[in-house]
Formats: structure tokens, C-alpha cells, sequence
């Protein structure tokens, strides 16, 4: 982690490569945000592409040890190459707040292949009431890419990598990172 450096949103939005450590502690989620289930579907044609849901016995992050804490806000995604057919995707997120409120609860996410950062996008959600449950989904419309770059990405699994940042107004609470595997999927 680093120290003696401010993390907010503007920093986040000039960095340029992948993150080499978290930006935060876990303990910086004062606002008890747990995500619960993530979908990632095709906008065109509905189909899911990706889903995990929370087991509701499963140990809070919190709670289990330090050093199982940064692999569990890690994830890696197998899309195969295909997924460069696709224009829009729509990500949906199902998350609990605790007893404090939420306001503009933003997330910055950073996606980079080999450090040459492809897109970031940006998405807010203004307000939300405390002890609530929320599902928001946000957008992505798949960036150009070069076909040579295409190429390279699918050769080389887990060199595109994302950093996705999660403020409360200004503050870093959360920081999560992903990897990305475009190789064919062998079914």
C-alpha cells in the first residue's frame, strides 16, 4: 500500500499502468459495501457471459486472514476471442450498504494490456439509503482495438489486466483488480 500519497479520483484517473499493490486496506470500506452477485451480459444478445453470487455463509472479506485478503479481491475471466465481436456489454452489480449513507458512490475502472491503458470508464450512483440492497448496472461499450493488439491479447492470457476503484464521494473504500484471458476456450 502505498503511504504519504492522497488517493482519490484524480489520481486514479491519471494513473499510467496497472497498479503494482492495492491502493486501500480492506478496512477502508467504512460504509460495509458487499457486493453480492455480478453479471456480465451481452447487450445484443442477453446472453450471460459471466456470473458469480455471494454465498450467504460465506465468511465476510473482513474476517478471513490477512493474507487470503488480497487474493480475494483479486478475479481472473476466461471470454475467449470472440468477445472482441461484442459492442456493449452491461455489467450488473447486486450490493448491500451498512448503516451509514452513501453518496456518490463512483467507481473508476482502469483496463490495461501490457500497461498501455486500452479504456477507462467511469460510473456514479448517487445516493444510497443505509441497510438498503441495490442492483446497478453499468454499460461498457467495447473499445477499438487494433487487430494486431487483438492478436497479441489472445496469445498472451492474463496481459490485460483492470483496476477497479470504488470511492464515497472523493475517498478510496475499495480497490479490486482483474485479469483477462482471451485465448479460445476449450470446451
Amino acid at each position: 500500500m502505498q503511504t504519504g500519497l492522497t488517493i482519490n479520483q484524480e489520481y486514479v484517473r491519471n494513473l499510467q499502468e496497472i497498479t503494482k499493490e492495492f491502493l486501500c486496506p480492506i478496512s477502508a470500506n467504512i460504509y460495509n459495501i458487499q457486493f453480492l452477485k455480478f453479471r456480465i451480459r451481452d447487450m445484443e444478445s442477453g446472453q450471460v457471459l459471466f456470473e458469480v453470487e455471494r454465498d450467504p455463509n460465506e465468511e465476510s472479506i473482513e474476517n478471513i486472514p490477512p493474507a487470503l485478503q488480497d487474493e480475494a479481491r483479486r478475479i481472473k475471466y476466461h471470454f475467449g476471442p470472440q468477445f472482441f465481436e461484442l459492442k456493449t456489454i452491461g455489467a450488473q452489480l447486486t450490493f448491500s450498504v451498512g448503516d451509514k449513507i452513501v453518496k456518490n458512490f463512483t467507481i473508476i475502472e482502469r483496463h490495461y494490456f501490457r500497461n498501455i491503458l486500452l479504456r477507462s470508464y467511469e460510473f456514479q450512483f448517487p445516493f444510497c439509503i443505509p441497510n438498503s440492497t441495490n442492483t446497478w448496472e453499468h454499460i461498457y461499450t467495447i473499445p477499438e482495438i487494433a487487430e494486431d493488439v487483438k492478436q497479441l491479447m489472445i496469445e498472451n492470457p492474463y496481459d490485460t489486466k483492470s483496476d477497479s476503484f470504488y470511492f464515497v464521494g472523493d475517498t478510496l473504500i475499495m480497490h479490486n483488480k482483474a485479469e483477462y484471458d482471451y485465448s479460445p476456450i476449450n470446451e
